[in-house]
Parts: C-alpha cells; structure tokens; sequence
C-alpha cells in the first residue's frame, strides 16, 4: 500500500512539471497579438511617466561645409535617443494573456509611439521638432525605446577670422526640449564624446575634437527647459590657402619696392607701380568677399592687405618725386644741403666710383690747427687732396645722379618694411595654427 501512494505521488510531480508549457516560438501571428495587446489603450500622445529621461548620443558622420561668410555649420549626423516606456513591456514581470518572451524586438514609428519633442535651438534652416515618420523606433521586452533619426543639420556658427586663412573654428550644436519642461523630460549625454565611428573626413576642415556636455536649462515663458550642446573644433587644412592666397599675396608685395629698380627713362616706372596697387586692391576686395562683415574680430590678413596697400600708396607718391627730380633741368643748382645728404648716402652705400670710408671728425681738429705755408706737413697736403677731391665730386653731381641714389634709397626702405610686415603676418598666424 505504501508503495502505491509513493508511485501516486511521483506521478503527480512528473504530471505537474510537465503540464508547464514553454513560451510559444515566434510567429508574425504571435508578435500581432502581442501588438494588439500592448496598444490597445495606448495613445502616443501621452508621456510614459511623470519625467521621462532621454539618453541622448550623436553620431557624427560628416562636416559638409563651414561657410565663415555666411556664419554657418552643415554637418551630417545621426541622434540616437533612448527612453523608457513602461506601457509596452511585455517581459516576464508582466501580467499579459500569454508568453511573449520569445518575441525580443518590436519595430514601430512615431506615428504609433510617443517620442520626446526635441529640436536644434541654433538652427539657421529649420527649427520644427525632429521628425522622421521613416526611421523605425526599436522596442525591447523591459519598454526601452531606442531611436535614431538622421539627417543634414545646419547651425549657427559665430565665426573667428582672426588668423584667416590658416583659422580655426568652435561650432555648437544646441539641442533643447520643446513644449515639455525639465520637470516633464530630461535630457541625459550618454558619454561625453561624440561617436566618430562612422565619420567621413572633410577636405578643407579638420576635425580637431568633438565633445558633449550637459548645458543649462533654458528658460522660456517663466519655465524651464532640458538642453545639451555638443561641440566641434575645426582648424582649416593649410596647403590649399597656403598655395592660393598667402603666397600670391607675399609675392604681390614684393613687387612695390621692385618700383625703383625700374629706371626713369624706361617711360613705366609710374605705370607699373599704379598697376601694382591696383593688383593689391583687387585682391584685397576677393579677400573681403570671403570673410564675415563683422567687427567683432579683426582679420590678420585683411590688415596686412590693408598696410601693404598703404605702403603701395606711400610709395607711387615717392616714385613720383623721383621722376621730378630726373626731370629737373641742368641750369638748376643742386642745394648744398642736398649734395651733403646725396654724398652721404652714396658713401654709405659704396656708390660706384665713391670711397666707402666717411670722413672722420678728426679733419676738423687738423684743420684748425694754425700753420703756415712753409709749415705744412705731408699730412696736410692729404688732407688738401682729399678735400679738392670732394669738391670736384660735388661738382660733378648732376640732378639725375640724385634721383638714382633716391631710388635706391627708397628700395632699400620700402624692401625692408615690407619684409618686416610679411615675416610678422606670416609668423603671428603660422604660430598659431602650429600650436592650437
């Protein structure tokens, strides 16, 4: 007897374990009665919960442009956001009419589920609420909520053209909540660094870095709103600018002090030098076309186009002198002041035909000293012939002779001002983009 209640009872465990039946496999039947169970009630305008937490990561996948003239920043990127609605769970602490433990995913849109009401608060080309009806909304068995709309996003950038071209740039993208305070949806950064996983170089910036950071909340109508900001650094790609602006514009200007090596009888020395400063501001205006008309910041390049301009300007006028003075007529008498400053440089620059050595001071001591025709030493009689010597120089002296010691005069300063301008531009903004 006892044996049969033992069997009786074994019989009952087995039967009982095995009246358990496994979760049904995945069907398009199954995942349509786990749809029509889950939404049934469900309306997507309503929030989840009282706040909702959005875990928000950008993508970024491309720069399309960064127009400094226009102020603006086009990138191609994607924005995966992650919520949790518990309305559609269906894991195993739920009470639904059958197991649909089987079934991981569902897919739907934003035409059946709710999603968070976020735009691009900096945008210059749309600031409707992100929307994409064609990108699906993935949906897990805990009621987690992962969507990720693409699409070209063009903000406002406040561009510093201060070391232009060789510049860099810091764009932000401005994200926000709309309608739906901070107390109703918060925004969350999942990591602090932009995924760049799938980006795609551009040709003309480098990407320098690309972080995201928790903003403040914005404040509109007496309420405040969640926002995050994610930011790019971008410095432009040198060889291009380096090749087509700022090596036309250091070879442009050397060619004003070229002006006076140009001789007064060839007939082109005004002609060339006004062609040159018009050269200068022509290209002066192409590069003012490609710049904001702001006065916030102020361009390098714009004020060493600027200054060599003026140096151009400075130095038709100085070439005009000295096509007077080649023209003076011979019968006019060159003024003594003139023919000790002519003589002077043209000891100074070892003139052809003149002794670089200049006069010493001590001449005037010898000469002082009281002596007699009997008297004179070798010394003196030197002295005398270096002074005949010096009178006959200066009576040599002709009106051109002046104007080609202030040619080269004038070329000697102009060649140094613009040397000494080009190496500072050149240095300031090379320096920087080296060391950012």
């Amino acid at each position: 007897m006892e044996k049969l209640v033992v069997l009786f009872a074994l019989y009952t465990l087995v039967a009982g374990q095995g009246g358990k039946s496994s979760p049904p496999a995945y069907t398009t039947a199954l995942e349509t009665a786990l749809r029509t169970e889950i939404f049934t009630g469900y309306s997507h305008l309503q929030r989840p919960m009282k706040q909702v937490q959005v875990n928000i990561e950008l993508t970024l996948l491309t720069v399309n442009d960064l127009n400094i003239k226009d102020q603006s920043l086009s990138v191609s990127a994607q924005l995966s956001m992650k919520w949790q609605d518990f309305r559609l769970m269906w894991d195993s602490s739920t009470t639904l009419s059958q197991d649909y433990t089987n079934i991981k995913f569902l897919f739907s849109n934003e035409n059946y589920m709710w999603r968070p009401c976020i735009f691009i608060e900096n945008s210059v080309q749309d600031l409707s609420v992100i929307s994409n009806p064609n990108t699906p909304m993935r949906l897990n068995q805990q009621g987690f909520v992962q969507w990720s709309p693409a699409g070209i996003y063009m903000v406002n950038c406040e561009s510093d053209i201060t070391y232009y071209p060789l510049d860099y740039q810091t764009c932000d993208l401005k994200l926000t909540t709309s309608s739906y305070t901070t107390y109703e949806i918060r925004l969350q950064m999942v990591k602090n660094v932009v995924n760049l996983d799938f980006y795609t170089k551009n040709g003309e910036w480098e990407l320098l870095s690309a972080t995201g950071m928790q903003s403040d909340d914005k404040a509109r109508g007496g309420e405040s709103f969640s926002s995050l900001t994610f930011r790019f650094h971008l410095r432009r790609r040198p060889l291009f600018h380096v090749l087509n602006t700022m090596f036309p514009v250091a070879l442009m200007a050397l060619l004003i002090p070229l002006t006076f090596k140009l001789h007064v009888d060839s007939g082109e020395k005004i002609g060339y030098s006004l062609t040159v400063l018009l050269a200068y501001a022509v290209y002066l205006s192409v590069i003012s076309e490609n710049i904001p008309s702001t006065s916030v910041s102020v361009c390098y390049m714009s004020i060493y186009l600027a200054a060599v301009l003026g140096v151009g300007t400075i130095s038709v006028l100085f070439v005009i002198i000295v096509i007077n003075v080649f023209h003076t007529p011979v019968e006019k008498p060159i003024p003594k002041w003139t023919r000790r400053f002519i003589s002077l440089l043209m000891k100074i620059f070892c003139w052809k035909g003149t002794s670089c050595h200049l006069k010493s001071n001590k001449t005037e001591t010898v000469e002082k000293t009281p002596v007699t025709e009997f008297t004179k030493t070798p010394v003196m009689t030197s002295i005398d012939e270096v002074e005949a010597e010096d009178v006959e120089e200066e009576t040599e002296m002709t009106w051109k002779l002046v104007a080609a010691v202030l040619d080269y005069l004038f070329f000697l300063i102009f060649m140094f001002v613009v040397l000494l301008s080009t190496v500072i531009f050149v240095s300031v903004i090379v320096l920087k983009y080296v060391t950012y």
